[in-house]
This record gives structure tokens, sequence and C-alpha cells, in this order.
């Protein structure tokens, strides 16, 4: 990718994309190999997604902080990333490339499949210095239909 694409931007919106179709098909396998049922509020889906979905699929539980004031943002906190064991360091050049993009786009992609709009991107990258790697997700509040049509 560093060779077909021009700049760092580029290859991370790339890895994004990669994700979250690898995301939008990955959700099915999820939903019918966990046995889980349906979420009923934001944290209770972000603490699935920490305790279940890294662990099947990485190997790794992350710890999760949550919530702001409106209860839609939260943060997985991975003490490891196994996207990066192999991973020394950033080639030179390129110290905007977030190879972690790609975990990004998976979580963004099947959070979108089960008709929860998130906005995932990564607040701290070991790869850049940082102490852990953290991924930061903005549940996007969704219109309920039910209220709209209560008040008509």
């Amino acid at each position: 990718m560093v060779k077909d694409y021009d700049n760092d931007e580029e290859i991370n919106k790339y890895l994004d994309t990669m994700g979250y179709n690898i995301g939008v098909r990955l959700i099915e396998d999820f939903l019918a190999n966990s046995g889980i049922k349906k979420c009923r509020s934001y944290s209770e889906t972000v603490d699935i997604i920490a305790k279940v979905a890294f662990k099947m699929y990485l190997g790794i539980t992350p710890s999760t902080i949550g919530g702001n004031d409106g209860g839609n943002e939260f943060s997985l906190i991975l003490d490891k990333n196994p996207l990066v064991d192999f991973v020394e360091e950033l080639p030179s050049g390129r110290p905007s490339l977030s190879y972690c993009n790609l975990l990004s786009g998976v979580l963004r992609g099947a959070l979108e499949m089960i008709h929860l709009p998130a906005e995932v991107t990564f607040v701290q990258d070991r790869l850049k210095g940082d102490d852990v790697t953290e991924i930061g997700i903005t549940f996007l509040k969704k219109n309920d239909d039910k209220k709209s049509k209560r008040n008509k």
C-alpha cells in the first residue's frame, strides 16, 4: 500500500475501508457464534465488543472507559494490540500512518450493520509513542421513529 498510495491519509482511508468491508461481513459470524442477545444500551454494546468480540477474534480483552454526559462516547484501551506485534516502528517519512485504521473500519462496519452508526477513531497508538492503544467510539444519535410517530 505504501508503494501504491502517495500519502498517509490515502493509506489510512484505504485501511479503514478494508476494515469496514470486513466488519460488514464479520458481524454475521459474530452474531451466529457468540449467542448474545440484543443490547439495551450503548455501554452494554461496548462491553460486548470488548469482552466477547475482541476475545473471539483477536484473543485480547480491552478495558473500557465509558460515557460522556450524553452516554454515547466510549474508549477501548488495548494493553496489547496483535495487529502491531510484527511492527517495530512506522516507516520513515510516514509519521501519520495508522495500521490500526483497519480495526476502526471493522468496528464501524459491524456497528452499522446492526443499525448503530458510529464514528470510530484511534485516540492513542503505541506505534506513535503512546503508552496504550486507545480506540474511541462515538455512537451517532439516531432518530427514534417511535417517538416521532407519537408526537404527530
